[in-house]
């Protein structure tokens, strides 16, 4: 802990600093909870650049809280198509039609009335209290326990068992009366400076507080966590019929849950690709495979899984009986209007791109 003198001079530093060389994001424009709090949302394991596009076409869709509270879920997840982890959006969702039922469409200002709501844990709800309605709460993010980690040399994994030792720490640095500013410069700190590789530990403005500086530990500080990437292989079958392409809706619990997707699935030990495709597609849809043609194969890295796509355009014995809810036929430019996960996204690239191909060649 820092004593009274030096804590004054590490929150003037840190807030020089920040006013100094902060980046100008569109969040930090605003003190419209709504809009804080979709920015928080996104940045949820996200980087700022891969929110930045997402964000302004969010607020031209759903520029309010009713707006997205009437808005059909699977609209809601197409404009989300792509950030990955769903349910971010869907708790999103849910909250804005609490909000609007329980609220009066107003966002709560006390923090547990916030804290209640779906998605809502202990970092959004002090961070949305802090940045919109500058209530003296402290945030403690990915960067700022790191940036924790390092000041008082703490050798371990950023784990939550971490943060019991860090929030006093934090709580003995915080400035209230500069709530807001205090911890986006904290949290700007760690995304710049202090960095989890390659710190640059000459341009920190904070620099002469840090005990793994100054005892060269700063590269190892958090350690490193093992995270293991599970490889799966699936196929999918391509059904068209007319103009039309044949997509299935996933179930509303597990991972992906209510995208939509081609038929088809994982393949089991043994399997070929021709062998998983014809059994998929008889237990998806009832019907056997009359004839499959190889189209492509993508790649899509999520979290943990490393997912490769064999793509076959197929050709059924009959045409399946489906439920509306479940599966739909599609036209091309309607894709459009159904999420998908990125791996399909590729597909449906490729098939635009050969259709465009196509048309070129006159077939």
């Amino acid at each position: 802990m820092l004593n009274r003198q030096d804590t004054a001079v590490f929150q003037r530093q840190l807030l020089h600093w920040y006013q100094e060389h902060h980046r100008k994001l569109p969040w930090r424009e605003t003190r419209d909870p709504y809009k804080i709090w979709v920015s928080e949302i996104m940045l949820q394991q996200t980087t700022v650049q891969a929110v930045l596009p997402y964000y302004q076409k969010w607020l031209k869709r759903f520029p309010d809280v009713q707006t997205l509270s009437q808005a059909p879920l699977q609209k809601v997840l197409k404009a989300w198509e792509g950030l990955g982890y769903y349910q971010r959006a869907k708790n999103l969702h849910r909250a804005a039609k609490v909000i609007t039922d329980r609220h009066q469409g107003i966002i709560p200002q006390d923090f547990l009335s916030l804290k209640a709501l779906p998605g809502f844990g202990p970092y959004t709800t002090a961070a949305v209290l802090s940045f919109a309605f500058h209530k003296p709460y402290p945030v403690l993010d990915g960067n700022i326990r790191r940036v924790l980690m390092r000041l008082e040399n703490i050798k371990q994994k950023a784990k939550p068992s971490v943060d019991k030792t860090l929030k006093p720490f934090l709580s003995s640095l915080f400035a209230p009366k500069n709530s807001s500013v205090f911890n986006q410069a904290f949290i700007e700190l760690g995304a710049l400076i202090c960095r989890p590789q390659n710190p640059s530990c000459l341009l920190c403005p904070i620099q002469r507080f840090c005990l793994a500086f100054h005892h060269g530990t700063q590269e190892i500080i958090p350690l490193p966590k093992k995270m293991v990437t599970q490889k799966v292989n699936a196929v999918l079958g391509i059904i068209k019929h007319q103009d039309c392409y044949l997509i299935q809706k996933r179930p509303s619990q597990g991972l992906m849950a209510d995208l939509w997707e081609f038929p088809g699935g994982k393949i089991k030990s043994g399997e070929t690709l021709e062998q998983a495709l014809r059994r998929e597609i008889k237990e998806e849809l009832g019907t056997n495979i009359d004839h499959e043609r190889f189209l492509t194969q993508v790649t899509h890295s999520y979290t943990r899984f490393r997912v490769t796509l064999t793509a076959f355009a197929c050709t059924l014995e009959k045409k399946p009986s489906l439920n509306p809810r479940t599966h739909r036929w599609v036209k091309p430019q309607e894709f459009q209007n159904f999420p998908f996960p990125s791996g399909s996204v590729k597909v449906i690239q490729y098939l635009r791109d050969k259709q465009n191909i196509d048309k070129e060649d006159g077939k």
